[in-house]
């Protein structure tokens, strides 16, 4: 079986964002980028299932600019066999990379794709579920634990109330959780045969996908900075603060 593990380059978690000064979004040149951490994950249960011989072949896909080539890499050197770039300058919003690895599934027809439950950068947890619904395949998102056994998959998931198992037949799309595992460290040898590890290259337009956005950024601003505590002389002049002062955010 083959899995297809959509991987999105980032600003490191480790760096403080800061936001243009013309409000137009977080800036990004010159800063530290990575693989999104949810996506690490999804790559990590990916080499994981290959290597109990569930999996055959674990492809990671990036779509975006040509730097987006390292973040393959990175998943190649994780254990990934290889890769696909769809490169593009074009905004990517979640309903695009969607269309565009729903064109990808089609071509490689996977078993099962994996991915992040989200990106760090704009939290829109959306892609998943937009891919499920596109392909018409089942989903199970959030996951804490994976269990494949024969054409269906078990999946345990995150909920507000605990945990939820959810059997689905493959093909079908994971999204991936915190607890699911922990990522493994790239060795150094395996990061000199990544370099050997082949990277397609395509295009929206070859895949019949328009990319442009249907969504319009306004502006973005940084959050309000807190204010200072202040100290009261008594219980009651508090309680008088809580009702007047305070505000529920």
């Amino acid at each position: 079986m083959k899995l297809l593990v959509p991987v999105k380059r980032v600003v490191d978690y480790n760096v403080k964002v800061r936001v243009r000064a013309d409000g137009s979004g977080v800036e990004t040149a010159g800063v530290k980028m990575s693989m999104n951490p949810f996506d690490e994950i999804a790559v990590e249960e990916a080499v994981r299932l290959k290597e109990k011989g569930v999996a055959s072949e674990v492809v990671a896909v990036s779509l975006g600019v040509a730097a987006c080539g390292e973040t393959i890499r990175t998943a190649l050197a994780m254990g990934a066999d290889r890769g696909i770039l769809v490169e593009t300058d074009a905004e990517l919003q979640p309903l695009a990379v969607a269309k565009l690895l729903r064109a990808i599934a089609e071509r490689e027809k996977p078993g099962l794709i994996i991915l992040g439950k989200q990106a760090i950068d704009d939290d829109m947890n959306a892609t998943g579920q937009m891919l499920a619904a596109l392909l018409g395949w089942p989903q199970g998102t959030f996951a804490s634990k994976v269990e494949i056994a024969g054409e269906t998959i078990a999946v345990t998931r995150e909920i507000d109330g605990g945990l939820e198992t959810v059997s689905l037949s493959l093909p079908a799309i994971v999204t991936t959780d915190l607890r699911l595992n922990e990522p493994r460290y790239a060795s150094l040898p395996n990061i000199m045969k990544a370099r050997k590890k082949p990277i397609e290259t395509l295009t929206p337009a070859a895949l019949g996908v328009d990319p442009a956005p249907r969504l319009a950024l306004v502006t973005v601003v940084e959050p309000a900075k807190r204010q200072a505590g202040k100290k009261v002389g008594s219980v009651a002049e508090l309680v008088a603060k809580l009702k007047t002062e305070a505000k529920v955010i």
